[in-house]
């Protein structure tokens, strides 16, 4: 039979209709360990605890069960169709307090659907939306009131999605937000610039460790005006070395000098009880290689500081953690007892067999070396600690040669309970009052053991504490102390209660010592500032190594915070494995400036709304460093007042991360912030003289 030419086509283009068809997948058939959540896992068919899903009495069978706050997000591949679910908290959670909002957010964060805010044992409610046009569709859990975690389920959560016969067509989960890496930080030009510190602080008669650093093109010579007796400066490497009598300021003029030009900047030398008068900046072998570490390794580290250019933007220390003691219980051949010699002197395992021969190794490269151990029996790890040998170990050390302490609480903890409460090792009736003078005097007893075993040494170690310190880390005389739990490379997810996200950490515990009693950011001056743990860009992994799960804004958000908030800056990743963008983070000078600010002011918050907020940091010059933060979902526009601020009249703003101007302006400053992300500046009066309120 013959058709007409246009019945023919009908015919065929029916067909062709008839083979695009609408496939619906389980959202829990696709690869839900990509999910980013506080605590916890996400569950199958499960609610986040391991039971059945109910949300307001309704059983559910299918769906995912995630601890909220939480993140998914799918790749659709632009064949988006619908998604549907019911969602809710999760019955299991009655009784407690707090809600949450649902989202469904779709390309660059656009919000596609909303809840109202959510409790336990509210009914489900149905989310139906429209995917048309939509590459990604992320399903989002967020808090609306309190702090703590809630269970929550996206019960018989579907996509649906276009197909056809001759293509299959379908979804995955992909790990984040997909951003470029996009590198802000100018490469240094030709011309010298001196970096790092403008202050070093050293006790009288122990020895100068401390080396000139600059950009440029190399060789840089480099000379000091005004070096004190007793000092030697190298032209060639920058290094100054030898001691100082008798205690006083000595203030200088350093210069660098190669074929495109000279520069020079003041800088001081404080002979004095306070070492430390910055924050330490350097590489800990802790959050890569964890305590699987060993001599090659910290060789390696110390290489790649100077093969990659970071010694060069001040970068200094080459800290070795822990994993490098022996250990009473060992397996392992290599790290097996004896702990200590016969005269109780520790020794190193078989991974270093010379760490005199390291430390000089480290030395000879214009770097300092740090090195851990704990106030305990055992350090965290049950390698050797220091309890009861502490002026032994800290001699070691100082034969050794070492510059910097962490001292790690660990082990001690169990002694302090048994010291704190009644037993047969005191004469205590009933437990000890927490505010009592008493129990203070124990809970620092560990701190100041150590302390004043170095003060009896001939050279200076940076002392740096962790632990249950609070609000004291200053008075027991540590140059730093943590107010965190250890840092990992997430931006919500907090891994069994001890390892804590960048945002929690960076926005939410600014406060640690404050909420306890003491006096937060005010604690921080020069010799003594709160350490929010190490840095985690670049391929980290705790001897796992993968690159960071921060995204690109987040990375920067991490680099600001930390600097506004005069944190030690402890570089934690693979240094034999540096790209580009991780070195751009570590070596904008005026960022690093804000860090290294001889004023040794901690940043605070001085306005909030909503996800979006301003902090300020006061410098030596009379300007402030202020950050611009989005801790939304979506690009957002951000305000710094001056009146928040505590300013006023005209003020230049400059771009840290860009190193550019962006203008004068009058009484606030507006920028657009990506999602997760920070504009950090400098605001400066106008005429240049000092900032007045």
């Amino acid at each position: 039979m013959n058709l007409p030419r246009l019945t023919l086509f009908l015919v065929l283009a029916t067909g062709a209709i008839s083979l695009a068809r609408a496939q619906v997948y389980p959202v829990t058939s696709l690869d839900i360990q990509q999910t980013v959540q506080k605590t916890g896992e996400p569950r199958a068919g499960l609610n986040s605890l391991g039971s059945t899903m109910r949300i307001g009495g309704k059983g559910f069978k299918d769906g995912l069960g995630t601890m909220a706050p939480s993140k998914l997000i799918l790749d659709l591949k632009n064949n988006g169709v619908r998604f549907t679910a019911s969602v809710g908290v999760d019955d299991s959670a009655k009784g407690t307090e707090g809600s949450v909002v649902f989202r469904i957010l779709g390309d660059e964060g656009r919000v596609l659907w909303e809840s109202q805010p959510m409790k336990a044992g509210d009914a489900p409610v149905v989310v139906d939306v429209d995917l048309k046009g939509q590459k990604t569709v992320s399903m989002v859990v967020d808090p609306s009131s309190g702090d703590q975690p809630l269970p929550v389920d996206w019960a018989d959560a579907k996509i649906e999605l276009h197909s056809n016969v001759y293509k299959k067509v379908d979804a995955n989960t992909v790990p984040a937000y997909q951003e470029p890496a996009e590198i802000l930080t100018p490469r240094p030009g030709p011309t010298p610039r001196i970096t790092g510190p403008k202050v070093f602080g050293v006790r009288p008669g122990h020895p100068v460790l401390f080396t000139v650093t600059a950009t440029g093109d190399c060789p840089i010579e480099f000379s000091a005006e005004g070096l004190p007796e007793g000092l030697q400066l190298d032209a060639k490497t920058g290094r100054i070395s030898g001691s100082l009598k008798e205690k006083g300021d000595h203030a200088m003029t350093l210069r660098a000098k190669n074929a495109s030009g000279e520069a020079s900047r003041p800088f001081k030398i404080v002979c004095g009880d306070t070492i430390g008068l910055v924050p330490a900046m350097g590489w800990n072998s802790w959050n890569c290689y964890a305590n699987f570490i060993s001599d090659k390794n910290i060789r390696d580290a110390a290489d790649a500081m100077v093969s990659s250019g970071l010694v060069n933007h001040g970068w200094s220390y080459i800290n070795i953690d822990e994993g490098w003691q022996r250990m009473p219980q060992a397996k392992d051949p290599a790290l097996k007892p004896p702990t200590r010699d016969p005269s109780g002197r520790i020794l190193p395992n078989d991974r270093f067999p010379d760490m005199k021969g390291l430390i000089g190794y480290i030395h000879g490269k214009g770097l300092r070396a740090g090195i851990y151990t704990s106030p305990g029996p055992l350090t965290c790890e049950d390698y050797e600690g220091s309890y009861k040998h502490e002026l032994q170990d800290a001699r070691t050390f100082a034969e050794w040669e070492i510059d910097y302490l962490k001292h790690d609480v660990c082990s001690y903890n169990k002694i302090f309970r048994q010291e704190s409460k009644p037993g047969p090792s005191n004469n205590l009736t009933k437990p000890m009052d927490p505010n009592s003078p008493e129990y203070r005097a124990v809970l620092q007893k560990p701190w100041r053991v150590m302390r004043e075993a170095l003060d009896t040494l001939d050279r200076d170690l940076i002392y740096s504490i962790s632990g249950n310190v609070r609000d004291w880390g200053k008075e027991v005389g540590a140059n730093s102390w943590r107010v965190s739990s250890d840092v990992v490379d997430s931006w919500l997810e907090i891994e069994n209660g001890w390892r804590m996200s960048v945002s929690e950490i960076g926005f939410d515990r600014f406060r640690e010592a404050e909420r306890k009693g003491g006096s937060g950011p005010e604690l921080a001056s020069p010799g003594h500032f709160n350490d929010r743990d190490m840095l985690v860009v670049g391929h980290v992994g705790w001897g796992k190594s993968h690159p960071t799960r921060l995204t690109p804004n987040e990375q920067y958000t991490h680099i600001s915070m930390w600097c506004l908030l005069a944190s030690p800056l402890m570089i934690g990743c693979d240094m034999t494995k540096l790209d580009d963008f991780t070195l751009s983070l570590l070596t904008n000078d005026e960022v690093l400036e804000v860090n290294q600010d001889p004023l040794g002011k901690q940043a605070d918050r001085v306005s909030k709304k909503g996800d979006l907020e301003v902090w300020s940091k006061p410098m030596e010059d009379g300007s402030l460093a202020v950050g611009l933060f989005n801790r939304g979902y979506l690009p957002a526009d951000v305000t710094a007042n001056w009146k928040d601020l505590g300013i006023q009249g005209p003020r230049k703003v400059r771009d840290l991360w860009r190193q550019k101007d962006l203008g004068d302006f009058q009484d606030a400053f507006t920028a657009k912030v990506p999602r997760h992300g920070v504009v950090l500046v400098r605001i400066a009066p106008k005429d240049n003289s000092p900032a007045k309120p």
